[in-house]
């Protein structure tokens, strides 16, 4: 809520020349400041830096709702404020899909399907309601140049057959999804400034970040010209309230990496396999999520992509509706397909830990 435009709070009219005159355009320019010190820069006396402050408070602040009332809305949507995804042990476990409102994280090594994913949740939002779509355009920001149109149209055509036969809806589906591949992560933000009314206006019903991981890895770790904090901050606090204010899915990736004592910090795909299965056996025991701790506690559902024994698996490691389990799957050419609907438990260290090689949780 911190980066909700002063412009679309409905403040009385004088109120809004006043702040906007002063350069405060978000809820967080005004209420990151000192009474004495917001007097100063409003030129004003106390009543008016206090109303500024009461009325952009009740703008911003989400409204309270009952326990009651949440489970009555829920209700009345009947699995509507999620994007399922069509698997159904997933979609079970997650309350009916990719909540709307929240970010989640899709994390793995590479090459493990988060791609493959994205595709599918791509088509599913661009599908007609009538088929369990969402019926809208899709923003998919490839910041590693990994979007296939062709591989889209493929998982669109062998999952849906009876759309994809129709050659005008499936060229007006194509059409709804926008490709943005932003080199920095100046880039990325100027892209989705640019579109901030499009998608407070709900007429995009998905974002995709593939990856987050790849972007902030091209930032230096201190701030960049024109952010106040440091980016990932930044980035984190504008890719949610595109989130809460749009009412909108926002799934992002994230790599992986090693934190071996010796080897430091290492992507998957950076990490040498020449000693065999020992190296393979260490880097899988310190397997960790890159980007941190700060950006694992802001997302609501974190979707862990891992594989061992020759299987892959789909674990919910973090969700507010589901405890701990995975689903073994496999990629074909409909995209994501879970070779078992019913989850199994996650307990332990397994929770959060990110494996390549192990044990085969399918024998327990």
């Amino acid at each position: 809520m911190a980066n909700m435009p002063v412009s679309e709070m409905q403040l009385p009219p004088h109120l809004a020349h006043l702040l906007a005159a002063r350069r405060l355009t978000t809820a967080k320019d005004v209420l990151s400041l000192p009474e004495v010190e917001l007097m100063a820069v409003l030129d004003a006396g106390l009543p008016t830096a206090r109303a500024a402050v009461a009325h952009v408070s009740e703008a911003a602040c989400p409204p309270c709702q009952t326990a009651l009332e949440l489970l009555e809305e829920r209700v009345r949507l009947g699995g509507g404020g999620r994007l399922a995804t069509t698997l159904c042990g997933l979609d079970e476990a997650l309350g009916g899909g990719i909540p709307v409102g929240k970010l989640t994280e899709v994390v793995g090594p590479s090459g493990i399907g988060k791609t493959q994913f994205c595709l599918k949740l791509a088509t599913l939002a661009a599908l007609p309601e009538c088929y369990g779509g969402l019926n809208g355009r899709v923003v998919y920001m490839d910041t590693e140049s990994k979007f296939s149109s062709r591989r889209m149209i493929e998982i669109g055509q062998n999952s849906f057959p009876q759309i994809f036969r129709q050659e005008a809806l499936a060229q007006k589906m194509a059409g709804r999804i926008l490709v943005m591949r932003p080199a920095s992560l100046a880039d990325f933000t100027k892209g989705l400034e640019q579109m901030k009314v499009t998608l407070l206006q709900h007429d995009v019903k998905l974002l995709i970040v593939d990856s987050m991981a790849a972007l902030m890895s091209l930032e230096n770790e201190k701030a960049t010209a024109g952010f106040r904090h440091h980016p990932l901050r930044w980035a984190l606090s504008f890719l949610k309230s595109i989130a809460e204010f749009s009412r909108i899915p926002v799934v992002v990736t994230n790599q992986v990496r090693s934190q071996s004592n010796d080897d430091g910090y290492h992507f998957s795909f950076e990490v040498d396999r020449k000693d065999g299965n020992n190296c393979a056996e260490r880097f899988d025991s310190h397997l960790v999520a890159a980007l941190g701790i700060q950006w694992a506690h802001a997302v609501t559902v974190r979707l862990v992509f891992e594989s061992h024994s020759g299987h892959r698996f789909i674990k919910v490691a973090k969700s507010p509706m589901s405890p701990a389990v995975a689903f073994p799957f496999i990629v074909e050419s409909s995209g994501i397909k879970l070779l078992r609907e019913e989850g199994i438990d996650v307990t332990g260290p397994e929770i959060t830990s990110i494996r390549c090689q192990g044990q085969n949780v399918l024998a327990q």
